[in-house]
């Protein structure tokens, strides 16, 4: 079998070309959600984070771009994918830093194949249910009707370390069903970050940060605006070149 990036588009640019990234030429491009995940990576130096449904590979790259002493361990079931994250790891030279296993969210046996990790994150597939595209490989990335929230949730929860945390991307749309998969899951304290289209829009994505302390109360956080008459706002435009984003607790 050849290269995984024989099935691949072009390489393509993230943080402001700190970031290089091939993806396959017919699915669901890596964009804003990805980077918007990534900067809310937080960890020790020399610390883990999990990525899970990795993809190509766009938010753990991002993450090892921003925190060079960080080390990263995906999850992609789809093996065509996976093989696109390893290669994208060693095309921006992180290979030694970068473990890709494949695997099922759900499956109870891929929790004993992950070690404990101070930071675990995913962007999910967006919708339960509705139409899927009818390429295979969009549609994985955009509807996941056979694995619920609940499901990315425990995985996330369970690869915690102590003090770790645990992040989603979601549509605004399920940021009820996030919140309960989230409390089912054992963890609580859940910081929600709204990011506002425009200054006076509702929010269409809303990111979600977790521990494990199920009781503890959760916080909406003041969240970020990303355009203005401008274009991207300055607060927007330092993420995308690889600024964190600042968390209550950080």
């Amino acid at each position: 079998m050849g290269s995984a990036l024989t099935a691949a588009g072009p390489v393509q640019s993230l943080l402001g070309g700190r970031v290089r990234l091939r993806q396959p030429a017919e699915g669901l491009g890596a964009g804003l959600d990805a980077v918007m995940l990534a900067a809310s990576v937080a960890a020790p130096a020399g610390g883990l984070m999990l990525d899970a449904g990795c993809g190509a590979g766009a938010v753990f790259l991002c993450a090892l771009a921003r925190l060079p002493a960080l080390r990263a361990v995906a999850v992609e079931r789809d093996p065509l994918l996976a093989a696109l994250a390893r290669e994208n790891a060693a095309l921006n030279g992180w290979a030694d830093r970068v473990e890709v296993v494949e695997g099922d969210v759900a499956d109870p046996a891929l929790r004993a194949r992950l070690p404990a990790c101070e930071m675990t994150v995913s962007n999910p597939p967006f919708w339960s249910d509705g139409s899927a595209p009818p390429r295979a490989i969009r549609a994985g990335a955009t509807h996941g009707a056979e694995v619920g929230l609940d499901a990315w949730a425990r995985l996330l929860a369970g690869a915690l370390g102590r003090g770790g945390r645990a992040a989603l991307v979601l549509p605004a749309a399920r940021l009820e069903e996030g919140l309960g998969a989230l409390r089912s899951a054992g963890l609580g304290g859940t910081e929600v970050m709204p990011l506002w289209p425009r200054a006076g829009r509702a929010a269409k994505r809303v990111l979600l940060r977790a521990r494990r302390a199920p009781r503890a109360r959760n916080a909406l956080l003041p969240g970020l605006v990303l355009h203005d008459e401008d274009g991207w706002t300055a607060a927007a435009d330092a993420v995308l070149r690889g600024q964190a984003l600042e968390w209550i607790g950080s």
